[in-house]
């Protein structure tokens, strides 16, 4: 019979999981390398090559395409893929998880995953959400900073009637990353990142795709600044928007409105009302 899972006396996890080796995953596996907070760390993923590749460089013990097999050695295991294929993969370890065990993700959205994983857990296995707000355009493992969470907020979103064990293992996990930890709803969650994340990055792809071929050589910082973010995976994006739907065609409602005034006082020439507008935004972003 497996024994239930736990951390050594020094609070170490003995067996961790990372499920998607890329930037996020990789990052953690060098953070966690970094800071000793686990005695062996095992990469789950779907390209063999690529995990042995993240052997290679050092980031994890062991690689396994087997999910199942895995969580059945694991104490704790971070799901690190795209959100839609979170929950399914909660479901798939759960089954195998031993009595104990601790999941928990890095998904950009929160309600949905929380509601169903919450209905997807035997009994002893357990699943806190969370969301570090790190991260970068750029993708794989290859990019992986072991400094990438230090200071940066992490959202715990724990959902109703959560064991508070887990709660505070997951808690401490993230403080261990260097993480600035903050508990709250997955609904305010999803309607905060909405607004921060998710619409910008909406306006950013609309933006840069606006671009026409013959213009390109004259783009300069500005341009490029604002559309950077527009670089990021599409299939990645698109889940997340799916996922958080309503929270996001909220916050283009209210962009809509701004960029309406906005408009609206360019086409009628009203400079006082331009300038209230320009200022309005210039004090948020200098708040930043």
């Amino acid at each position: 019979m497996s024994q239930p899972s736990s951390t050594n006396q020094s609070g170490k996890i003995e067996t961790l999981t990372i499920v998607g080796v890329g930037l996020i995953g990789g990052s953690i596996a060098a953070a966690v390398k970094q800071r000793g907070l686990a005695r062996r760390i095992i990469g789950v993923g779907r390209n063999l090559k690529r995990l042995q590749a993240a052997q290679q460089a050092g980031l994890i013990d062991d690689c396994r395409v087997d999910l199942k097999e895995a969580a059945g050695d694991s104490d704790f295991i971070v799901f690190c893929t795209p959100v839609d294929r979170i929950v399914p993969g909660i479901r798939e370890a759960a089954a195998h998880c031993r009595p104990g065990t601790v999941m928990t993700d890095g998904g950009s959205t929160k309600q949905r995953i929380c509601d169903e994983a919450a209905t997807a857990l035997p009994a002893g296995v357990h699943f806190v959400g969370s969301h570090p707000l790190a991260g970068s355009e750029k993708q794989g493992h290859a990019h992986a900073d072991a400094e990438l969470f230090a200071g940066r907020v992490c959202v715990i979103t724990p959902h109703k009637g959560a064991d508070k064990d887990a709660v505070a293992r997951v808690n401490a996990f993230w403080e261990g990353l260097g993480c600035d930890v903050r508990e709250m709803s997955p609904q305010l969650h999803d309607e905060i990142l909405a607004e921060t994340s998710h619409v910008p990055h909406l306006i950013a792809s609309a933006l840069a795709a606006t671009l026409r071929d013959d213009n390109r050589p004259y783009t300069a910082g500005g341009f490029r600044d604002t559309t950077r973010i527009a670089a990021g995976d599409e299939q990645l994006w698109a889940a997340i928007f799916l996922s958080n739907r309503e929270a996001l065609l909220a916050g283009l409602d209210r962009f809509e409105e701004q960029l309406s005034n906005l408009r609206e006082a360019v086409a009628a020439g009203n400079v006082e009302q331009l300038r209230e507008l320009l200022g309005r935004g210039r004090a948020n972003r200098s708040h930043l």
